[in-house]
């Protein structure tokens, strides 16, 4: 089985204060529901799931510390909008459930936050989509399209407007979205994390290493120190879900990169003539995100990798390159702060598919997954994990019929070498084709 390896250079999680002592697998064991994976979707999952029975054991499992794994390694968005693959689909009451679904999420998170006083930075920043060249501003004119016939708010800024929110001239235009918020994904993700009821417990660096029927309609879990027995079992492994044998040959794991700076002294501020806390993605989906955090970051991401063995695919030089290539992209942005630099480069492992669909439902009798959130993982992984925990105790709702309707199953994948060999290449076809927004 290929586990969780990720490095050990993230950011985010570095710029978080030590964890409280952790507790791990041991002995054997017995719950009534067992939540694998404690990213967005596990943590939501279980969190709904002691609502509901509050008398139950629940066991929520994580091969890493929280926080260490995809969910603490992304950008920081939590988008309201529904992809950029999803916007171009033809039905307007699929875009509109997708809508509801990721405001839902939203307005959940915020109420966390709120009521357990979680830090992460969390702001009701809006989002920019810019464009650099006459390719970006193709991509953004579209985007503007499908925002109209969505009937969803938007404004365009450019010229010197742009400059002063970004602090640089690189892009030629943006389109501002109002809904997104933006936060410390790491902080974020622990904070969840440590405020779960108290019939959930959580069971960090315990990595489950096989999965088995038990004969008696229920399923045992194996780790290096001990056993899990349960009839229910919730899965928020995302491109993990492959390696318990479920979902096979349909999901591709995909790696995207980030570095950030150090902190912006005084005089580099002075230097510095944009805003702090905002977010900028591509209008060109190859192209690069940038951010500036709270605390005076400037992180920059792009660069994708199919990654067949996760993180077992990249290696310190492959790294070294991606971060090389981050501070060509950071000093064509900022050329008057070139004397800050990058303090981590880290990656985050996220399943795609080929027909951009998110599956969400019963993998066996038993078992339910949320997998594959083809890139959008804060919103997605929140309210698809609260669903699953409906989805498995039988509570009905018009939110978990809305995420049937717009859920499905991945598509099969070639098999290899041709699957490598075409992931391979269409990514880089799209980084030549987007060299211009890099």
């Amino acid at each position: 089985m290929n586990l969780p390896y990720d490095d050990k250079t993230c950011g985010w999680y570095a710029a978080l204060p030590p964890p409280r002592p952790v507790k791990t697998l041991r002995g054997d064991q017995v719950a009534d529901y067992v939540v694998i994976g404690a990213g967005f979707a596990g943590l939501a999952a279980a969190r709904r799931l002691a609502s509901h029975e509050p008398e139950a054991r629940i066991l929520l499992v994580d091969a890493q510390r929280v926080a260490e794994g995809a969910s603490g390694r992304n950008s920081g968005f939590v988008i309201d909008l529904p992809h950029k693959f999803a916007l171009e689909h033809p039905d307007p009451a699929h875009k509109q459930r997708l809508l509801g679904l990721n405001r839902a999420a939203i307005a959940q998170l915020q109420s966390l936050i709120e009521a357990h006083g979680i830090d992460c930075q969390w702001s009701h920043a809006g989002k920019y989509q810019g464009a650099v060249g006459e390719r970006g501003l193709a991509y953004l004119a579209h985007f503007e399209k499908l925002l109209s016939d969505l009937g969803e708010p938007f404004h365009s800024v450019d010229g010197a407007a742009l400059q002063k929110v970004l602090g640089t001239s690189h892009y030629r235009r943006a389109v501002f979205t109002p809904g997104c918020y933006l936060m410390q994904p790491a902080a974020l993700v622990r904070g969840l994390g440590d405020s779960l009821p108290d019939n959930v417990e959580l069971l960090e660096n315990s990595p489950i290493t096989r999965l088995e029927r038990d004969g008696r309609g229920g399923y045992v879990l194996h780790g290096s120190n001990g056993t899990i027995r349960t009839r229910r079992l919730l899965l928020g492994t995302s491109i993990f879900t492959q390696e318990f044998g479920y979902l096979k040959n349909r999901l591709l794991p995909v790696m995207t990169f980030a570095s950030w700076t150090a902190p912006l002294n005084e005089a580099q501020c002075q230097r510095y003539t944009g805003r702090f806390d905002w977010g900028l993605t591509p209008a060109d989906h190859a192209g690069t995100t940038v951010r500036m955090t709270q605390d005076r970051r400037l992180i920059i991401r792009n660069t994708y990798k199919h990654v067949p063995k996760y993180g077992r695919s990249i290696d310190d030089a492959v790294r070294a390159r991606i971060r090389a290539d981050h501070r060509k992209a950071f000093l064509a942005r900022f050329p008057d702060l070139t004397d800050v630099p990058f303090t981590h480069t880290w990656g985050g492992v996220y399943a795609i598919s080929r027909n951009f669909t998110n599956f969400f439902g019963p993998l066996e009798d038993g078992v339910f997954a949320s997998a594959c959130d083809n890139g959008v993982g804060a919103a997605w992984g929140t309210i698809s994990g609260t669903l699953l925990a409906d989805l498995a105790v039988g509570a009905d709702s018009a939110q978990l019929r809305d995420i049937q309707a717009v859920t499905g199953m991945p598509s099969r994948n070639p098999p290899e070498p041709f699957l490598g060999l075409g992931v391979r290449s269409r990514i880089k076809l799209a980084a030549w084709n987007s060299r211009s927004e890099l």
